[in-house]
């Protein structure tokens, strides 16, 4: 279940970033927030595959976190704080909310909660052919 509720999260936010990344390709002359939000979602996407098809690596867990938890906080920090451009990432700056942003952040939260449970219990009850 915990493999699911994960992997869910982090599709909604993959498919939320492909859905917005054309809208957001103008933004930016170094590297566009589109192409930004584009690597979000592969990042995402992988993320999503590995932890349905090797959920018992910490690993696994580990990056799901990464990739949750810095999604996340990225849209948290770019609401309500406007960071300016940093190097060639452009300024993200958006201090708004709208329904599909809500609904990506709430799905980066399920997941980088979720990935940190995986992370904290994979391995704590081994399989009977690890016990050897």
């Amino acid at each position: 279940m915990l493999r699911l509720l994960t992997a869910a999260g982090l599709a909604v936010d993959a498919y939320v970033h492909v859905a917005l990344a054309g809208a957001y390709d103008p933004v930016g002359a170094g590297i566009s927030e589109g192409t930004l939000f584009r690597a979000q979602a592969a990042a995402a996407a992988l993320a999503a595959v590995l932890v349905l098809a090797s959920g018992r690596s910490r690993w696994v867990w580990a990056f799901a976190f990464l990739v949750a938890a810095s999604a996340v906080g990225a849209v948290l920090l770019y609401r309500y704080v406007d960071v300016g451009t940093l190097g060639p990432l452009p300024n993200m700056h958006e201090p708004v909310w709208y329904p599909k942003k809500t609904v990506s952040a709430v799905a980066e939260a399920v997941a980088t909660l979720g990935a940190a449970v995986g992370f904290v219990t994979v391995n704590r009850h081994p399989t009977p052919s690890s016990r050897a």
